[in-house]
């Protein structure tokens, strides 16, 4: 049996994807893996791309782009592997990555599910790998700014974790899809990603409905991998399907009187930024942000709303 296998989702990202890919294939490991790409109807030829220049990689072509989450599940569906391991298609593994999983995975079996570490353009780790859950404290210092101004403290910043040290292994919050390993038998068991997500938050949400099933996500130093941040979305694209995602969050994991007062910092965080940016002339794109909140306020529709996935 494969010891592993790599679900990589593709959107119009043919040439990042292809590069890290050549990436990982190119680097001996320690691990027997399979790499799956799930192709979410680009409309740059990224299927045919792909599918060409690495024909040892197994191509899955969806009729309609259905975000990250869904084509995940999509490509879960394919896997022979132990694990899956999630792999951003604008990231570039740094070493063998799937052997550095596996390895830990098995000295350190109980996890079950295990976190990578995302690195910028100077090898240096971006502190966007790991996170902790929503909470009202956290939309609070958002809602102030004061998460902004004193982005490096682990008290006014909680969500991103400033102060965890990103080198030694242990248990973390949550992590990001960007780079994760999970036991295969486990996301089964949750029934993959929850399919109410579009983008962002579906991570997570898998973190936390993980852990409430016994599962301990657990940081791993030496997995790693070069982000391109970002790559497929705009600025302000970006924004919006973030606060989509966490809106979402909020609907479906907290009470719905806890769900309002999060929404409530949400928009009070964003207004703010608007107001801030109108008045410095910088960072004009939070005042598009603002004019976008009748869309993000909603979260991301039902999954009845949004395409269905279907293989082609």
């Amino acid at each position: 049996m494969t010891d592993v296998s790599v679900v990589v989702v593709s959107y119009n990202t043919s040439e990042l994807t292809i590069r890290g890919l050549r990436t990982l294939l190119g680097t001996p490991s320690l691990a027997s893996y399979e790499v799956i790409v799930v192709d979410n109807a680009s409309s740059d030829g990224s299927a045919d791309a792909i599918a060409a220049a690495l024909p040892q990689v197994r191509v899955v072509r969806l009729a309609a782009n259905v975000g990250f989450g869904r084509a995940v599940n999509a490509g879960a569906a394919h896997a022979t592997g132990d694990y899956l391991m999630l792999l951003n298609p604008d990231a570039e593994p740094v070493g063998d990555v799937i052997g550095a999983f596996l390895t830990f995975a098995r000295a350190v079996p109980a996890p079950r599910v295990y976190v990578g570490r995302t690195l910028d353009v100077h090898g240096t780790d971006d502190g966007r790998s790991v996170y902790a859950l929503p909470s009202l404290w956290g939309y609070l210092c958002f809602a102030t700014g004061l998460s902004t101004l004193f982005r490096r403290s682990a008290l006014l910043n909680p969500e991103e974790l400033p102060a965890h040290p990103r080198t030694r292994p242990g248990p973390v919050p949550a992590g990001s899809g960007c780079l994760l390993l999970i036991d295969r038998e486990l996301f089964s068991q949750l029934g993959g990603f929850t399919p109410d997500y579009f983008m962002y938050s579906e991570d997570i949400d898998l973190s936390q409905r993980a852990t409430a099933a016994g599962a301990v996500p657990t940081l791993v130093p030496d997995a790693k991998v070069l982000h391109v941040n970002g790559a497929s979305s705009t600025s302000v694209g970006k924004r919006v399907m973030v606060l989509r995602g966490k809106v979402t969050y909020l609907r479906l994991r907290w009470s719905p009187g806890r769900a309002r007062m999060g929404r409530a910092l949400l928009v009070a965080g964003i207004a703010l930024r608007a107001a801030g940016a109108r008045v410095t002339g910088r960072a004009g794109y939070w005042g598009d942000v603002w004019s976008e909140r009748a869309t993000w306020l909603s979260g991301w529709p039902a999954p009845g709303d949004m395409p269905p996935v279907h293989e082609i």
